[in-house]
């Protein structure tokens, strides 16, 4: 069987990066072979520049600047570790992907969707098989995403109103690619969370089987 793209998308505290690693566990445990990953980073070179994206003032890089900088994380991370693991047929896991410059930076920091778009085409040319949207309320994430206390808080900074845009912009995803998109409750606690992110993508297995 050929690999398989699976990616997480959701606001900030979400916890999009806890039901990675519970799916990875729970595949791992299948029997099938998982790469977790993650964004801005996942190789050397985009961990570099993940560092320049989540440290600093909130207004460190305008929505054109991040947009360049994502992009060039993200070419870097699809050729030297998702296109090697998934040419050698195994599943990975992103927690992040284009979706979330498609929202970040193309919806709620200008109308720079198209851009977002074109500079994905031209330079990724890659698309999730299954996308899981974490959804849960904005002002519960932000507060979340806050206590974590990584030092890597840029966009938890732009305050709740953005939180509340984001959630907006990644609800919208689930009509611009129905196809590959399906909508988590992330209210519950981790486990039940990831009961249902495991129900998801055992069904998606097993049809694509």
């Amino acid at each position: 069987m050929s690999g398989l793209f699976i990616t997480f998308e959701g606001i900030d505290g979400s916890g999009k990066s806890t039901q990675s690693r519970l799916l990875a566990g729970h595949l791992e445990a299948a029997g099938h072979e998982v790469v977790l990953t993650r964004e801005p980073g996942g190789s050397p070179g985009a961990e570099d520049i993940r560092r320049l994206l989540v440290e600093g003032d909130p207004g460190r890089w305008s929505a054109e600047t991040e947009i360049l900088l994502f992009t060039a994380a993200r070419r870097d991370h699809v050729e030297r570790l998702i296109t090697p693991a998934l040419d050698a047929g195994k599943i990975v896991i992103c927690d992040r992907f284009a979706d979330s410059t498609r929202v970040y930076q193309g919806v709620t920091r200008g109308d720079l969707r198209r851009t977002v778009d074109t500079l994905h085409t031209q330079m990724i040319g890659l698309e999730p098989d299954l996308t899981l949207i974490i959804d849960m309320d904005p002002d519960a994430a932000l507060e979340r995403g806050l206590a974590r206390g990584t030092g890597e808080d840029r966009f938890e900074d732009f305050g709740a109103e953005f939180q509340h845009k984001l959630r907006a912009g990644f609800l919208g995803l689930t009509k611009d690619f129905h196809d590959r998109t399906k909508l988590i409750d992330g209210t519950k606690g981790a486990q039940d969370v990831g009961q249902h992110v495991s129900a998801v993508v055992d069904t998606y297995l097993a049809n694509r089987t």
